[in-house]
């Protein structure tokens, strides 16, 4: 039985970049706090009228050849439309803490503004629209994965993204910031 276990050990590590793990779901469920404190709660919110404190946030990823991460927010701001997206540093106290976008071809000037980088194929773009309770949904599936440790959360801004030249990518003020150990 040792051998069969060594044998797909060691297949998986023949198959697998360094740092992955295969298949690996993901799911958070938070509630909203606000910013303040020695450490950045779960899910902190910088503005308390868009997305109050105790409104619910739940981010879910599955990986396998691909990805796909869905969001769904609960209480926040009624009949409006948020932009979100993946971006590479952990939520902060500050909202720029939480760094730029994940891309999976990376833009060589930062911030990326350029649609050939900054564009829902290269990025994770999870734009929502709320319903008159406060509540909404999206989903991303891309034909990547993530590298290691390079993607730490998801950041609700204050508008949908922008996909022109010189503004691609852009979606207004960080509102608020939900920390996901993605796969």
């Amino acid at each position: 039985m040792s051998f069969l276990v060594s044998a797909l050990t060691a297949s998986l590590v023949a198959v697998l970049p360094l740092g992955t793990v295969a298949g690996r779901d993901v799911t958070i469920e938070a509630s909203f706090r606000a910013a303040g404190g020695p450490a950045a709660p779960q899910a902190v919110t910088f503005d308390t009228q868009a997305v109050p404190v105790g409104s619910r946030v739940t981010v879910t990823e599955r990986a396998g050849d691909d990805t796909y991460v869905e969001l769904r927010l609960r209480g926040v701001e009624a009949n409006r439309t948020f932009g979100a997206h993946v971006h590479r540093k952990p939520c902060g106290n500050k909202p720029n803490e939480s760094g730029l976008h994940y891309q999976d071809s990376e833009d060589p000037e930062q911030p990326s503004t350029n649609p050939a980088y900054a564009d829902p194929r290269n990025e994770v773009w999870l734009d929502i629209r709320t319903d008159r309770h406060g509540d909404g949904g999206s989903a991303a599936t891309q034909a990547w994965r993530f590298r290691a440790g390079q993607a730490r959360s998801v950041v609700i801004h204050e508008h949908a993204t922008h996909t022109e030249p010189g503004a691609a990518g852009t979606a207004g003020a960080r509102l608020a910031c939900v920390n996901v150990p993605f796969a």
